[in-house]
């Protein structure tokens, strides 16, 4: 079995490829082809978590577990199996896994729902997994104008200056007149207000995957024409916020250029198997 650190996976999954990855894995979904397993989650009275997901697609199955305390931080590893042979393959370093596979998810919903000259792009939050938002949606989309705003204002600042933003002083400031609007925080109230997004935008909520955290205002998923989520199983356990009329991504089409247009990143162990077979694939590949 093969051990693959955080620069391996860097230096094996560039954003491109891996959201040409997420849109077969979606599409594999669609089909019945892909299998996911929702998360679980174990508290302990420490105040840490264990989290594991998992899931199945084409020659591989592998499960993603990460243990967290808020006060001392996350550790994330990822183990790929081969599924003929149920063998184990690798385990790998999976924070930045994870990072590019949700960036390279909002990639692909982006280039579905936006709208094609969708060129201004506003981000709310400027933590880790903000910088393969904009990394991603660039690829998918010509944009003339990224906007950031965060609590942090030194964070923010450096964020802006890290991938070629604008801070803005305000979070209005920053959605207002925006095309592309990402969320990417861990809010537990909405960071945006249903007032300051205008008709045709499209957006990406991926910062929360617990139903007791909110990014987006009710009233903002009420002007919405189209809702998406990554999987319609997961969202019940942990959306903040579904509507009946929720559906999963390969379902979900823009009709016009006014419409509002939101995908609800849970993120889903498929596409860490997804990516990990891939990196798996490259390392091997590096060292024959």
């Amino acid at each position: 079995m093969l051990f693959l650190t955080e620069a391996d996976v860097r230096r094996h999954l560039p954003m491109r490829e891996a959201i040409r990855l997420m849109r077969e894995t979606f599409e594999a979904l669609g089909r019945g082809e892909a299998v996911n397993q929702p998360r679980r989650r174990l508290y302990t009275p420490a105040g840490s978590a264990l989290h594991q997901m998992g899931g199945a697609i084409g020659k591989y199955h592998g499960t993603k577990y990460y243990s967290v305390h808020l006060k001392y931080g996350f550790h994330f590893f990822f183990h790929l199996f081969d599924s003929i042979t149920a063998s184990s393959l690798a385990l790998m370093e999976a924070n930045h896994l994870g990072q590019i596979r949700t960036g390279a998810a909002s990639g692909y919903a982006t280039d579905l729902l936006a709208r094609a000259d969708a060129g201004v792009l506003a981000v709310i939050g400027s933590g880790f997994q903000a910088r393969a938002q904009v990394e991603a949606i660039s690829m998918v989309r010509k944009l003339c104008d990224i906007r950031v705003w965060s609590r942090n204002s030194a964070k923010r600042e450096a964020f802006a200056q890290e991938v070629g933003a604008r801070a803005t002083a305000t979070a209005e400031e920053a959605v207002r007149g925006c095309d592309i609007l990402v969320t990417a925080t861990f809010a537990k109230d909405p960071v945006v207000e249903s007032t300051w997004v205008s008709p045709g935008t499209h957006i990406n909520a991926m910062g929360s995957n617990r139903s007791d955290r909110q990014e987006i205002p009710g009233a903002l998923f009420g002007r919405a024409a189209v809702i998406a989520v990554d999987s319609l199983e997961q969202a019940k356990l942990e959306a903040d916020y579904l509507p009946p009329r929720t559906v999963e991504l390969t379902q979900a089409t823009r009709k016009s250029s006014d419409e509002i247009t939101i995908f609800k990143s849970l993120g889903l162990g498929v596409e860490d198997v997804a990516a990990g077979g891939y990196v798996y694939e490259q390392f091997i590949e590096t060292v024959r």
